[in-house]
């Protein structure tokens, strides 16, 4: 039996309003999805454009989901509002939403896509 983990927020959690990273480059397809770019720094990285022909900048494409949240990140709404949001556009997977909103966030602020 695999007990599954379950984060406890903070109870202001909800009350976050996270703003895009303004240094990050980002479009709208012609599709519709987002494309934010990464720029590819550090030691093992400039090793890896030098030796390996790497890419300096990488284009990441965000699904439906993420696009839609990174186009609802406007500075102003909070979490609770982009939850809110999140159900809106796709209610039938409001009762997934919040985990899938709070990984999304968790990792955009950790490769710092966004701030607080």
């Amino acid at each position: 039996m695999t007990k599954t983990k379950t984060r406890k927020l903070p109870a202001n959690y909800m009350d976050i309003v996270f703003s895009k990273n303004a240094e990050i480059q980002w479009r709208v397809k012609e599709d519709g999805f987002v494309e934010v770019d990464m720029v590819n720094k550090g030691f093992f990285n400039s090793i890896a454009q030098k030796f390996f022909h790497r890419p300096r900048v990488s284009h990441i494409a965000l699904d439906k989901y993420g696009s839609t949240l990174w186009l609802a990140l406007d500075g102003t709404a909070t979490v609770n509002d982009l939850l809110a949001k999140m159900n809106e556009t796709f209610p039938a997977e409001s009762d997934k939403m919040l985990n899938r909103l709070v990984q999304f966030l968790t990792t955009l602020e950790r490769w710092e896509f966004i701030t607080r």
